[in-house]
């Protein structure tokens, strides 16, 4: 059954994509859930793309927001600058969300591999494919007493 997608669905497809899908994937899950609707030659309505410019002026705001955002992270460090935990993405989502107020799942930072050193990196957010606004991440070494 051909299906045009209406919310994002990860690992299967963005909102606004048209999929041909197994008949029972489709009439049991994807349209009770409000996630799909079944193609026809009028389905892919105007509302649908309001939606898709809607989410995408939305998210571009929130990248204007986020855009040269620096913070500053504090942790114990040890000989050579090397921390002795490391820095995930998790502790950067959460000093964002106290910092800018602004609540980013963990997923969508973008960090290759855990932070072990001081210092300073940028670490990129992809908020959807073309929009990845870049935040400044400072890592400090916590005062001792």
């Amino acid at each position: 059954m051909k299906v045009i997608f209406v919310r994002d669905l990860p690992n299967v497809a963005q909102a606004g994509d048209t999929r041909e899908v197994a008949d029972g994937y489709a009439r049991n899950y994807l349209i009770p859930k409000a996630l799909a609707v079944v193609a026809k030659p009028g389905a892919a309505t105007i509302a649908t793309v309001r939606r898709q410019e809607k989410a995408s002026a939305e998210l571009e705001k929130l990248a204007d927001q986020l855009a040269g955002l620096e913070i500053s992270l504090k942790a114990r460090a040890g000989a050579r600058d090397r921390l002795y935990g490391a820095i995930t993405t998790a502790d950067i989502a959460s000093k964002i969300n106290e910092t800018a107020g602004v609540a980013i799942d963990r997923r969508k930072i973008v960090l290759a591999k855990p932070i072990h050193q001081l210092g300073s990196y940028d670490v990129a957010i992809k908020l959807a494919k073309d929009i990845r606004p870049k935040v400044r991440v400072t890592i400090t070494q916590e005062e001792t007493a």
